[in-house]
């Protein structure tokens, strides 16, 4: 992977652990959620009037990418009500940049060598094993199933969205025109779920992540998009999951969180894969 690639999309990793922390603590998270994808608009409004319009081409991505954020967002939710972030978020983001692989590799003819292959499951592995955090709490394996699903989830939107964003006349079009139609469609779940009030709450009570979340989530996904163009989607991926370590880092330095032997363990692991992938 070329070095100004590489290096983008560890900044991206960074700004995308850097808005997690302010949604971390939120105890609503659908108002954490709301807030962040609401937050996606105001940016994305900018963005389409400063760029070309999505060629026809790339209509179809843009709508099926939409519809598969919803189905991130909403089993997202539904694995928060079975367990908490520590348990839900490293089974999602770990098991999405396998899946990728593996689909890119056996449906998509993509060629990645041996090395990459192995560092993309070496950095999965690494943030797999954080959800034993407290494992001995699983009291539902639901919590599992749900994170699992929301890891599928993810592999569809990446995918999507790499070869969405190629055949598009500006990948930064694509996404904002993709963010805007998923914000339009995100307010279903909500009511789905009886949690309509949850909009008015955002703009009173979650403001913060609306507008600097929203903002930073915005750029981070912008530059995974751009680095779709640029680079193998599977590589790609498991580099941008890399947050996790600037996510623990900003947990231990300015959030007071404990840094053990599981948590070290684990950042050794994925520095392990970077290394691998960015030197091999």
């Amino acid at each position: 992977m070329p070095l100004n690639i590489f290096l983008l999309v560890i900044l991206a990793a960074f700004l995308h652990a850097v808005w997690n922390a302010l949604v971390k603590n939120e105890e609503n998270k659908y108002l954490a959620v709301t807030a962040i994808v609401l937050g996606h608009v105001p940016a994305s409004i900018f963005i389409i009037l400063l760029t070309p319009a999505p060629s026809v081409e790339s209509i179809p991505f843009i709508i099926l990418s939409a519809l598969l954020h919803i189905g991130y967002e909403w089993y997202l939710l539904s694995a928060y009500r079975f367990g908490d972030l520590t348990k839900v978020y490293p089974i999602a983001r770990g098991t999405a940049p396998i899946l990728v692989a593996i689909v890119s590799l056996i449906f998509l003819g993509v060629v990645l060598s041996n090395f990459e292959i192995l560092s993309i499951f070496i950095i999965s592995l690494g943030i797999l094993s954080l959800s034993f955090q407290g494992a001995k709490d699983f009291k539902n394996r639901s919590v599992v199933i749900y994170a699992l699903v929301t890891g599928f989830f993810i592999m569809g939107y990446s995918i999507t969205d790499g070869y969405g964003a190629r055949v598009s006349n500006s990948f930064l079009s694509y996404m904002g025109w993709s963010f805007i139609l998923n914000a339009t469609i995100f307010p279903i779940i909500l009511k789905i779920n009886n949690k309509s009030e949850v909009i008015t709450k955002t703009f009173k009570e979650g403001k913060k992540i609306f507008f600097i979340g929203g903002t930073l989530s915005c750029i981070v996904y912008g530059i995974v998009v751009w680095g779709f163009t640029q680079a193998p989607i599977a590589l790609v991926t498991a580099l941008r999951e890399t947050s996790i370590i600037f996510a623990l880092l900003i947990g231990i330095f300015f959030l007071k969180e404990k840094f053990n032997l599981l948590k070290a363990t684990a950042t050794f692991i994925i520095f392990f894969g970077v290394v691998l992938l960015k030197f091999y």
